[in-house]
């Protein structure tokens, strides 16, 4: 009986995959601010933080670096992402498939989906490393890529079937435990650092800023660890979510939304999570590190349990919960898209089983900063070519929704923008040294780019083909 209930409950689960949001179920602010708060105060603070620490970012660089680059990130969501999210009303993968096809649409839903699995992966391994403290489970160090204990499987394991189901229950579910975590997350990040800031030598304000230097964003690396400036502190604050905004795989959560400018509704996560939480997981791996005698051990929970106790503990076990769930949400639909049959509750249970066999390895948390940066510029093409495709072509009177219009499986220009576009990338990276961190912005200039000189030609040779068959 049971049983049949709960099945009932999740085939009726509803997520117009392929059809607008009616207006009746279109959210208001609440939504958004709860989930953007709630998905960016979360497991991955408890980890860019320190790798900030760890890559020797000076005091200055690191606060100044942030203001801009969170500031960058919102404006990107407000006016790139949400006018065309409520435009559409519909999910990025079904719009891609109008624009595309459904060939380049499949290996592009995929890559999406897998790199939303290692992402949420990561943040199921971080929840991990909480749950462990009572059983004594030996942490992860920053040179680790394989489980190193049974005890990590068996946590890894029972946190990712509970953070599976509650994504398969739709984004209803998620936004309610979104909202119900992000208020008292932020509370626990700002107690934690500066609880322990007496035991860094801050006893006044005044004493802030000069340990703040000298102490905790020294300049100076740690040993294997690479130098970060002012200018990895902006582009990675602005594109490790690269994909959800310029890339517009938010366009998925924005479709909900009743206006466009719901969008700056990410200042929440921007400026609570990826700014405060950050600062504050920094503070708190200062610290470890002097207690550690700069110890390679990397594992947030203990770190945030020896400056909030228990509460700090949970702290760390909900973030990364409140992140890996809206994460296999949206992998789901990228999967689903592929197979619109097929129920989404199941494919998001795939997706959770596929989340959960990537957390298990370390690895995925411990090149957390280049793993982001790099699933943004993968992704980025695709939202570089929605943008053109809705605005430009448009304009120079060409068709937008080539697949669509031209009834084509497949549309060379945007094949063609995703492939140079990483090729131009590799390049850039192998024979002029730059950084995986500074690749996306002129990726999104490539990108953009070809797709209009491409459709050019395309589209002329399409229209010609139509005659020709009239």
């Amino acid at each position: 009986m049971l049983k049949e209930k709960l099945l009932s409950q999740l085939n009726s689960v509803e997520e117009y995959e392929r059809t607008p949001i009616p207006k009746n179920k279109l959210k208001g602010w609440k939504s958004f601010i709860g989930m953007y708060a709630g998905e960016h105060t979360a497991g991955t603070e408890f980890v860019i933080g320190p790798l900030f620490v760890a890559h020797g970012v000076s005091a200055s660089d690191l606060l100044l670096g942030l203001l801009v680059g969170n500031i960058l990130a919102v404006l990107s969501w407000a006016f790139l992402t949400g006018p065309i999210a409520v435009k559409k009303g519909i999910t990025l993968y079904y719009l891609l498939e109008k624009i595309s096809g459904t060939k380049v649409t499949f290996v592009y839903n995929l890559v999406n989906a897998l790199m939303f699995c290692f992402l949420a992966g990561s943040m199921i391994a971080v929840s991990a490393t909480a749950v462990g403290i009572p059983f004594n489970m030996a942490m992860p160090s920053l040179n680790d890529w394989l489980p190193n204990t049974v005890g990590w499987i068996v946590v890894v394991i029972a946190i990712g079937v509970a953070t599976t189901i509650v994504a398969m229950f739709g984004y209803n579910q998620i936004s309610k435990v979104a909202n119900i975590a992000a208020p008292w997350m932020i509370m626990v990040f700002i107690a934690s650092a500066v609880a322990v800031l007496p035991d860094l030598g801050v006893h006044s304000i005044s004493d802030f800023w000069t340990k703040a230097k000298d102490t905790i964003w020294t300049g100076t690396p740690l040993e294997g660890q690479s130098q970060f400036t002012f200018w990895h502190v902006l582009f990675f604050a602005w594109f490790c979510n690269m994909a959800m905004h310029i890339g517009m795989a938010d366009l998925s959560i924005l479709r909900y939304a009743k206006k466009w400018y719901y969008g700056f509704s990410s200042a929440a996560g921007m400026f609570l999570g990826h700014y405060i939480a950050w600062v504050a997981s920094g503070i708190l791996y200062s610290l470890f590190l002097l207690e550690s005698s700069f110890s390679t051990q990397f594992a947030p929970g203990p770190v945030a349990y020896r400056a909030a106790g228990l509460a700090g503990a949970v702290c760390v076990v909900i973030a990364g919960w409140t992140t890996a769930n809206p994460t296999i949400y949206r992998a789901g639909l990228a999967l689903q898209a592929i197979k619109p049959k097929w129920k989404t509750w199941k494919v998001t249970a795939i997706v959770g089983a596929i989340t959960t066999s990537a957390a298990l390895f370390p690895a995925l948390v411990m090149k957390l900063l280049e793993f982001v940066a790099l699933y943004g510029l993968l992704l980025m093409p695709m939202g570089a070519v929605i943008m053109m495709d809705i605005y430009v072509l448009p304009k120079l009177n060409l068709k937008s929704n080539f697949a669509e219009f031209f009834n084509r499986k497949f549309n060379p220009s945007a094949a063609i923008s995703w492939v140079l576009t990483l090729l131009s990338a590799i390049f850039f990276n192998i024979y002029f040294g730059i950084e995986v961190f500074f690749l996306g912005l002129p990726g999104w200039f490539v990108a953009s780019l070809v797709y209009i000189i491409s459709n050019k030609v395309v589209q002329q040779k399409a229209e010609k083909s139509k005659e020709t068959i009239a």
